[in-house]
């Protein structure tokens, strides 16, 4: 669940102090802004042959210094269009990454991708801190109305994980010869879960968004936006 979001940066000292790096504090991780250092070990998560199905991609060809200069452009180069976060633990590993991307002001909507590359962190309900907190930051520090996101048909582990994070199945989608389920999640029901769930959480009744219980469910995993899993 997201509880805040600040600028800092760790000291040597161990004193904050102000940067230009984001940071939104979940339950199990922290989202930050990417920098250059997160680049290595992304060019071998999308080299991964498991982690490539699971995005319904296949693994980069591109070689290390090809990737690593189109990773540094992208890093100086901000669009409205998009916002892409690493996904670290509280103590500072760097376990993933997530987006949100194609937004589309005029009708509110945005399309959510996850991955957890390190397996050291599946099935431990990291992915699934990972979406409440992106959808609590979306939801509330920008106007979006709308957050979907497409997953595999096949993966019914998927599918269950993202509806206990409030997402509902609405079509499905036909794309490069692969079945897909469109899932969507409105600002709506998930503000009157978020504060349902605020309410009930420190007696420990169980509650429910948008007809879906919300209780840790294993991670989930994906690239850029075909969202996978579950390990």
């Amino acid at each position: 669940m997201f509880k805040r979001a600040l600028r800092w940066s760790q000291g040597g000292n161990g004193e904050q102090r102000a940067d230009d790096t984001l940071y939104v504090v979940g339950e199990k991780v922290l989202l930050r802004d990417k920098r250059a250092d997160d680049i290595a070990v992304d060019y071998g998560w999308r080299r991964d042959p498991e982690l490539s199905r699971l995005d319904a991609t296949r693994p980069m060809q591109m070689s290390f210094s090809d990737y690593r200069r189109y990773a540094r452009e992208e890093l100086e180069h901000d669009s409205r269009w998009s916002r892409r976060f690493a996904i670290d633990t509280h103590d500072g590993r760097h376990i993933g990454n997530c987006m949100y991307y194609d937004v589309d002001e005029r009708r509110g909507g945005a399309e959510l991708g996850i991955m957890i590359g390190d397996r050291e962190y599946w099935s431990q309900g990291y992915g699934t801190d990972v979406v409440y907190t992106l959808l609590d930051f979306i939801f509330t520090s920008t106007k979006l109305n709308k957050v979907y996101l497409h997953t595999l048909s096949w993966n019914s582990r998927a599918r269950r994980c993202f509806a206990k994070a409030g997402f509902v199945e609405v079509r499905d989608v036909r794309r490069n010869s692969m079945d897909f389920v469109r899932m969507e999640v409105l600002r709506a029901d998930w503000e009157s879960g978020r504060l349902h769930r605020a309410d009930c959480e420190d007696s420990g009744i169980a509650v429910e968004m948008a007809g879906r219980p919300l209780t840790t469910a294993p991670s989930v995993r994906s690239g850029t936006g075909e969202v996978e899993p579950v390990a």
